[in-house]
């Protein structure tokens, strides 16, 4: 990860907390947060049920960026609150486009 301190890492996270990349995901974050990279994180599909997670919580207290698919938590009755800002697919767009390296889980 020193490589890229002080650049920008976008993640898109697809998988629920139970799912088997979820830990592998939240430990990549970690390690970017530790190493000084600018973290925006997008959760989609089932990613939206991580956003109120501990381990996502905490990643936001250390100054990411969390995003939220507003469609995708409506679909699943999660409710839109400020765990994280809550968007569409015009965000993730952005997100893409200007973070330095872009992976998805």
């Amino acid at each position: 990860m020193a490589e890229l301190a002080g650049k920008k890492l976008g993640v898109l996270l697809t998988t629920a907390p139970d799912h088997p990349n979820f830990k592998p995901a939240v430990a990549l974050m970690t390690a970017a947060v530790d190493s000084g990279v600018r973290l925006y994180l997008y959760c989609i599909d089932d990613g939206v049920r991580a956003v109120a997670t501990p381990e996502l919580q905490a990643l936001k207290a250390r100054g990411a960026s969390l995003f939220g698919c507003a469609y995708g938590a409506g679909h699943r009755r999660i409710a839109l609150d400020d765990a994280a800002a809550w968007s569409g697919l015009t965000v993730l767009a952005d997100v893409v486009g200007s973070t330095d390296k872009f992976v998805s889980f």
